[in-house]
């Protein structure tokens, strides 16, 4: 991904938009606090100057009760703005991530086909995931710190303007070297989170069940763990480099910060122009003005790094949807698919042009050609994984772009070759396709999809856990357990994207009967590799180079001795006897 967007803080603040009352409840909060914690410097001030020195212990005990008072209600108030503004932080965190997520949810699949999983996975765990100290808390402490620093200025104007001077001389200059440490803080972010999606990547790949299979199959174990070391040792000095930034130059600010009540001790013992209670109270001010002083400044450096991360999530929001919903629906479905005058490249060159194809409701049509042909990409425009780039595919007359997703997810099934199966039970997968299905419904689906008996022989039947990407099954029994969550969404039109390429002739047949099942009574195409399997259909399509070149049924292909033709004679070999 390109350059790094700019993360503007009106856009940061526009998040918090939806919860401005809440807001104005932790502001209002915050602000009493601060208010009611400047009483302790001038009870102070009364206890030195008057009550101790009059020995009067009634009004002694007032200023103590008094004190007392002011630690009990400043602590309530921030408890309650704690709870709150946790509240809306958590919020705020929770609206990033399910706006990410389905912002990715409607791209096509051209971004997935071009996107490492595991930089998804850090986008939405790492980066956001990095923020949340940033919306939770920092916030609430800007404000907090930003209301007590105004206030105890007023406080300190109050009981000395000369002195509040002094005080203040230095605080333009920490601002500017605060913001100089942001900056490179802000850098260092950017990089850290680069590095921590490879890392990201790298166990996705590595350590799923195919990237361990094929790492021990190939000897390159040590190698890959050699690899995330070496990422890993990148990541810590990253971490190192984002502690020290700016360290030395910020505990400067302190440095001059701690000595300043001295120079004020000593600017009053030299000149004796203030009370000893007006200068204890005063210095007492001055503390609690270093201290969120402080604090800001080391939060403007925070906020500075925490855009870095504000700016990875909002390219992801920025990207362009290029699929987007229609807003009809089909009712009574027919199932008559139309491919008409269709063109659709993935970049400069075309991957399919001007091709023609009509489909009659409850018909079977098979695609046939060479690798390269196009023949997935024509599957993947009827259920708008893609959407063309000239023409139009219709259902029922109905152009699919037109349609909502819930009604083309509805009407369209598809069964592919690279079968897919969640971390779960198989009966979580089944219900995938339909949540409300019962379990003799399930148990049917199966049975039609010739996995029942194998279910049933297993210790917890349909309780059984698959596995990683379903690896405690073979292939043969995911696609029929692929063909039974179909089955399950009982789609009036099919799509086969080489559903049984990969199989053994023998669990092929097994899932041709599945397939034959499913297919009955429905519109299906048919992306067909082994040309055995498409001899039945009622018309079968030749593509090569994305064009048309021939169509007809077996028997009349057979007869031009063509490309169809040529490519059974070449695949005759691996049709069963």
């Amino acid at each position: 991904m390109a350059e790094e967007p700019r993360a503007p803080l009106r856009r940061i603040i526009k998040l918090f938009r939806a919860y401005r009352g809440r807001l104005a409840v932790v502001g209002a909060l915050i602000l009493l606090s601060s208010l009611v914690s400047l009483a302790s410097p001038f009870l102070l001030r009364e206890v030195l100057d008057v009550a101790i020195p009059s020995r009067d212990a009634m009004l002694l005990a007032l200023l103590a009760l008094g004190m007392i008072l002011v630690a009990v209600i400043t602590s309530v108030f921030d408890v309650l703005q704690t709870l709150v503004s946790t509240t809306v932080g958590q919020r705020v965190m929770h609206d990033l991530r399910t706006s990410v997520y389905g912002h990715l949810q409607r791209m096509s699949l051209a971004f997935f086909t071009r996107t490492k999983t595991g930089e998804v996975q850090s986008r939405i765990a790492n980066d956001i995931g990095g923020m949340q100290s940033v919306v939770t808390s920092t916030a609430t402490s800007l404000i907090s710190n930003l209301t007590t620093v105004i206030a105890t200025i007023v406080a300190m104007l109050a009981l000395d303007w000369r002195l509040t001077v002094i005080s203040l001389l230095l605080l333009p200059v920490f601002v500017g070297i605060s913001r100089k440490v942001g900056s490179e803080r802000r850098r260092i972010t950017s990089e850290r989170q680069r590095k921590l999606a490879v890392i990201s990547s790298m166990v996705q790949e590595s350590l799923s069940i195919s990237g361990i299979l094929l790492g021990r199959t190939m000897g390159r174990s040590p190698e890959l763990t050699e690899r995330f070391a070496d990422a890993s040792d990148e990541l810590a000095e990253l971490g190192v480099q984002s502690s020290m930034a700016g360290r030395w130059r910020q505990s400067s600010i302190q440095i001059v910060m701690a000595a300043m009540p001295a120079l004020v001790y000593w600017a009053v013992g030299y000149t004796g122009v203030i009370s000893v209670g007006t200068l204890v109270a005063f210095t007492t001010l001055q503390v609690s003005l270093f201290r969120p002083a402080v604090s800001l400044l080391r939060l403007g450096v925070e906020v500075q790094s925490s855009l870095a991360l504000f700016g990875r999530i909002f390219e992801y929001l920025d990207l362009s949807v290029d699929i987007h919903p229609g807003t009809r629906t089909l009712s009574d479905v027919r199932g008559e698919v139309r491919y008409e005058r269709v063109d659709f490249s993935y970049g400069e060159e075309p991957t399919l042009a001007d091709v023609d194809i009509t489909v009659p409701p409850g018909t079977s049509l098979a695609v046939v050609g060479e690798t390269g042909s196009g023949k997935t990409t024509l599957s993947y425009l009827l259920p708008r994984l893609y959407d063309v780039t000239g023409g139009r595919v219709t259902i029922d007359g109905v152009d699919v772009r037109d349609l909502t997703f819930d009604t083309l997810s509805e009407t369209v099934g598809v069964v592919s070759q690279e079968t897919y199966l969640f971390h779960a039970t198989i009966a979580d997968n089944l219900r995938f396709a339909r949540p409300s299905a019962t379990d003799e419904e399930l148990e049917k689906a199966a049975r039609a999809a010739r996995i029942h008996d194998h279910i049933a022989s297993l210790p917890d039947g349909y309780d059984t856990l698959v596995g990683e990407r379903g690896y405690r099954f073979s292939g043969g029994e995911k696609q029929r357990l692929a063909i039974a969550r179909t089955l399950l969404r009982n789609p009036p039109v099919l799509v086969l994207d080489e559903a049984t390429s990969a199989l053994d002739t023998q669990t092929e047949r097994a899932v041709q009967e599945a397939l034959d099942t499913l297919a009955e009574g429905r519109t299906t195409i048919m992306i067909a590799h082994r040309l055995s399997t498409v001899r039945d259909a009622d018309q079968i399509v030749v593509l090569d180079h994305g064009r048309v070149v021939e169509r007809g049924t077996h028997d009349t292909l057979m007869s031009l001795e063509g490309h169809y033709a040529a490519l059974v004679d070449r695949d005759r070999p691996l049709e069963p006897v």
